[in-house]
């Protein structure tokens, strides 16, 4: 008899870690589920506020909630009563996180057993390859693949939604769009003429030494930021409170608070800036469907371990020069020599246009691993 079946339910569990490039993905990826594979989803999140951050019509005190035809469950803890009939087709636990015990045991009650997936986090390096898509044993006759996104044909890809691709051509070809776009958050056309940078990272990043960098700039610079990031500096930039929506200007750089906005509109923001500084996994990927220069901030772990991972995505980029690299690791403090920070930015932004060039390529390269999502779905298919 043949079990292959069509799946059409799935449960995602996201413990939010690194607040909006978790969420962020697990959003995404439910999203995309729902509308391009028609599959109902239950999205079990530990943390709501972060949610909203992202996605402002979650309701924060709900325990549970359809944000479109997505359930979305407030997952407070490790308790719960479950029977096989709550249990989805495929279960995905985010970043190794772990699913309630009562969850699994009625996994294993269940038949067929549903398709049980850790996806994992997104790393450039070499032995993912070989860790993409392995089983791994479980208790009650149960098996948890491993699903790895990567740059590669022998990982899972990256999250990319179908109609991108043809959205971001749209946009970006229009120069009306992108103006009106950036003019709702006060970009004047003079600073439209300037040069755009986008700016997300976390806490440690050197931003008051480039902010004195870019104000001596030889061109005008505007600096667009969502509020709450990298707050010391701006704040100390603005001389006030960084709220969404305050701006100040010195010498040759302006810089501008914007609130946080939800998913498509940060995409338009990364498509109509000329360089997008970004952090942690969610607007990483994004950065490179925007096939613009883009500075990566990795989320820092203990014994720099993050350095390796940056190092491996730094080696395998192809869309890249020896001053972007030398950028890169200044900006994650991944060097032991003093930064020039002026004569950095100089080299790097004169590399610029050959990077946005070269950028096309490496999205090419990219499209041409499938999406996470179809990837994902084609290998559960194959394991059921």
């Amino acid at each position: 008899m043949n079990h292959h079946k069509t799946h059409t339910s799935l449960a995602l569990f996201c413990k939010v870690v690194d607040n909006f490039g978790d969420i962020g993905i697990c959003w995404r990826l439910a999203r995309q589920l729902e509308q391009e594979h028609g599959i109902a989803v239950t999205l079990w999140v530990d943390d709501l506020r972060s949610f909203q951050r992202i996605c402002p019509e979650i309701s924060i005190d709900s325990e549970i909630q359809q944000i479109g035809t997505v359930t979305v469950r407030h997952w407070r803890d490790q308790d719960g009563l479950f029977t096989a009939n709550d249990v989805a087709d495929i279960v995905i636990e985010f970043f190794a996180c772990d699913i309630p015990p009562a969850y699994i045991a009625a996994m294993a009650e269940r038949t067929p057993h549903p398709v049980w997936l850790n996806l994992e986090g997104l790393s450039a390096e070499e032995w993912v390859e070989g860790c993409h898509t392995l089983p791994s044993p479980q208790a009650r006759s149960l098996k948890k693949y491993f699903f790895f996104p990567g740059f590669t044909g022998k990982t899972g890809g990256l999250l990319r939604e179908s109609g991108l691709e043809q959205q971001r051509q749209a946009f970006q070809q229009d120069a009306a769009a992108m103006s009106a776009f950036l003019s709702q958050f006060g970009v004047t056309p003079a600073e439209m003429a300037s040069l755009k940078v986008s700016l997300f990272c976390y806490p440690q990043a050197p931003v008051s030494a480039l902010f004195d960098v870019w104000q001596n700039s030889g061109k005008a610079i505007t600096c667009l930021v969502p509020e709450g990031v990298a707050a010391e500096a701006v704040e100390k930039f603005l001389g006030q409170a960084a709220k969404a929506g305050t701006t100040s200007s010195r010498g040759a750089l302006t810089v501008r608070v914007l609130p946080f906005v939800p998913q498509p509109d940060y995409d338009k923001l990364l498509w109509a800036c000329d360089l997008n500084f970004v952090r942690g996994e969610d607007s990483f990927v994004r950065a490179q469907w925007a096939d613009k220069p883009f500075i990566w901030h990795i989320y820092p772990q203990d014994e720099d371990l993050h350095h390796v991972k940056l190092n491996a995505f730094l080696q395998r980029y192809t869309a890249t020069t020896t001053n972007l690299s030398e950028f890169s690791l200044s900006w994650n403090e991944a060097t032991k020599k003093m930064v020039d920070w002026a004569a950095l930015w100089a080299l790097f932004e004169a590399d610029m246009p050959k990077i946005a060039i070269m950028s096309t390529d490496w999205h090419c390269q990219m499209l041409e691993n499938g999406d996470l999502t179809s990837n994902l779905l084609k290998f559960a298919e194959t394991v059921s």
